[in-house]
């Protein structure tokens, strides 16, 4: 697999989004799709989108992102 830029990842995931959306009709998927959605001057519907994208891929690569399921006692 090829690294990805931040724009390639947003869209994967986009993808991904757009995948479960299709199988589970979830509004809040639905929801989340619509605010993702590019406009054509490449800004996202709700502008806040993008910069949390980008935080999230920072800390990622920070190393502060754990994916491993954790039972809490």
């Amino acid at each position: 697999m090829t690294d990805l830029t931040i724009k390639e990842a947003f869209l994967a995931m986009y993808s991904f989004l757009e995948n479960e959306y299709e199988i589970s009709k979830s509004d809040d998927i639905g929801g989340l799709l619509g605010s993702m959605s590019l406009l054509h001057d490449g800004g996202t519907a709700d502008p806040a989108v993008m910069q949390d994208w980008e935080n999230a891929v920072n800390k990622v690569k920070a190393g502060e992102v754990s994916a491993f399921l954790e039972i809490q006692k």
